[in-house]
């Protein structure tokens, strides 16, 4: 079955016409030969799972298909990176090359000084490799950092178990539900890689370990040098990223609380939270300072930072509700089967994996992190709730039972589930080739200190040379700024184009705007096109690069009067 779904994954490549996409991305355009491999994937493994002499190299084989298929499809199919943010990162880099390190305060992107680790290790390969941009490896990012998780994610299951079966089910599991998309090229991927690996090097020196049963462990808690990495590694998640510190300390305080682990854990703990103090209060001392007042006021209303990213859905299409509501049970599906386990196996209750399935909840709960909190906690506590549904689902495939029909349902749904959160976006995250050189050309090609206006931020490398020139987003204005947009989008803009006095301006418009705008709802559906027609009648307005996926307006401002 392994190779026959490597074949029809292969061959639906060839088969894809990405313009066909529409509101649910590449849902809408993957032929029936990329489904039939994903189904023989989920019936090999279960096979695989089902026969107790199956060898570690077939359950990594099927696992690396998995992760082939899911995060190497769209970087295949797609010429140029995908995702805004990712192009937004790759920008960082450049500036820091070319300012010495230094990433200059325009456009509110000061904050990455503050948090730089990603970006000059980054920034360090690019010398060292003597590349001129991030790009060329970015685009693979999602494959790397799934492949490189799967290392740590080994270590932490072994560390509980002998079962090949079990440890290889949460594996699959994991890799099954992980839907929340923040392994692109992004410091949220990399520091939540170095957090698996932490807790690996925790779990394998718990007392509860295999190894520590089998007396390997060494009469003091932290060999030297073991502890020497784990604190490299601490480093690098606290000078890389605002959230996931915060989750590693909550998981390490949660896994000190059995007194048996006091001893492996409390200097870990200790480490972790001197370190990030000693870095809030010098190198992200004004980030702290200048949002305290809103940490303070966040602690106050938990209700609110859950429920904060789970509301969004008012002005969404019902295609974009629909994918919303599968996410959401796919991700309560998850934590249910995770309490299950632990009530049914008493033997899961003796493991940590219930403490850190729960060690997200009170950064949960103190922070909303721009609304997206409650899916960034899902993201940390999934894989120790992988492993629980392991304990629970993979036993009915050695032995048939009543439950074995259930899970030959549950691990289909799951991967629909991943494949629904991951793929329903990507008729605004795929960029095509036209767009990107239309956002090059009003980037590098239009006088410095022009004013770039998009829609939305979907649009690949605004960013690049942001220290040249203003940036403005419309569906970042006013309501009343927006309303007035919508009514009248030549007069709309006439406050925004103000903003650029005696400098010039330049208007983006793309197909990935025109879909962020109709997943999204930030403005009227069809608003983009309204715009592009009103100013393409406007004489206030020339249009000096034109491509079937995105056009540049450059407003030409009357000697006298206003806008006609």
């Amino acid at each position: 079955m392994l190779p026959a779904a490597a074949v029809l994954w292969l061959l639906a490549l060839g088969d894809v016409h990405l313009d066909g996409m529409g509101d649910l991305g590449l849902l809408q355009v993957l032929p029936v030969t990329f489904w039939a491999a994903l189904a023989l994937l989920v019936v090999g493994f279960c096979v695989a799972a089902a026969d107790r002499r199956t060898p570690h190299a077939c359950y990594a084989a099927y696992t690396l298909l998995l992760i082939a298929v899911v995060h190497a499809t769209p970087p295949l199919l797609y010429s140029e990176l995908r995702y805004a943010w990712a192009w937004k990162h790759v920008a960082v880099i450049d500036a820091m090359v070319r300012h010495n390190g230094e990433v200059p305060d325009a456009a509110g992107l000061g904050i990455y000084n503050q948090w730089p680790g990603f970006f000059q290790l980054n920034a360090l390969l690019l010398r060292t490799a003597g590349l001129e941009s991030a790009l060329p490896y970015a685009l693979w990012a999602q494959v790397l950092v799934n492949v490189l998780t799967l290392g740590p994610l080994l270590l932490i299951y072994r560390s509980l178990t002998a079962d090949r079966r079990l440890i290889w089910g949460a594996v699959w599991i994991y890799y099954s539900c992980s839907w929340v998309g923040q392994d692109y090229f992004a410091p949220q991927a990399f520091t939540f890689l170095l957090y698996t690996a932490v807790l690996a090097l925790i779990l394998r020196q718990l007392p509860t370990s295999r190894s520590a049963k089998r007396g390997r462990s060494s009469s003091r808690a932290w060999p030297p040098g073991l502890f020497v990495l784990l604190l490299l590694l601490e480093a690098a998640i606290i000078t890389s990223h605002q959230l996931s510190p915060l989750m590693l300390i909550s998981a390490l305080v949660l896994l000190s609380l059995p007194r048996a682990n006091r001893r492996v854990v409390r200097p870990a703990l200790t480490a972790a939270v001197a370190l990030n103090l000693a870095w809030y209060a010098t190198v992200a001392r004004p980030y702290v300072t200048e949002n305290l007042g809103e940490f303070v006021k966040a602690v106050t209303r938990p209700e609110a930072n859950v429920w904060s990213g789970l509301n969004r859905l008012a002005d969404a299409p019902p295609s974009q509700v629909m994918v919303s509501w599968i996410d959401r049970g796919l991700s309560g599906g998850v934590f249910l089967l995770a309490a299950v386990a632990c009530v049914a196996l008493r033997w899961t209750r003796r493991t940590p994996m219930p403490l850190l399935a729960l060690s997200p909840l009170p950064i949960a709960l103190v922070n909303a992190y721009g609304g997206e909190m409650v899916f960034r906690a899902y993201m940390f506590a999934l894989p120790a709730a992988a492993f629980l549904i392991a304990a629970l689902l993979i036993p009915a495939l050695r032995r048939p039972s009543v439950r074995t029909p259930l899970v030959c349902v549950l691990l289909p749904a799951m991967l629909g589930g991943l494949v629904f959160g991951y793929y329903s976006k990507e008729a605004m995250n795929r960029f095509s080739p036209g767009e990107v050189a239309a956002t090059r050309y009003v980037t590098t090609q239009t006088p410095p200190g022009s004013l770039i206006i998009s829609v939305t931020f979907a649009a690949p490398g605004l960013e690049m040379r942001y220290d040249q020139h203003e940036r403005n987003e419309l569906t970042g204005e006013s309501l009343a700024a927006k309303r007035l947009l919508a009514r009248d989008p030549v007069a709309g803009l006439a406050p925004v184009l103000g903003r650029a006095g005696n400098k010039p301006a330049y208007i983006l418009l793309s197909r990935a705007q025109n879909a962020d705008v109709r997943l999204n709802g930030a403005m009227p559906s069809g608003f983009t096109q309204r715009l592009e027609s009103a100013l393409a009648r406007s004489p206030e307005f020339t249009a000096v690069y034109r491509h079937a996926d995105a056009v540049v307006y450059r407003f030409d401002p009357p000697s006298q009067g206003s806008f006609r």
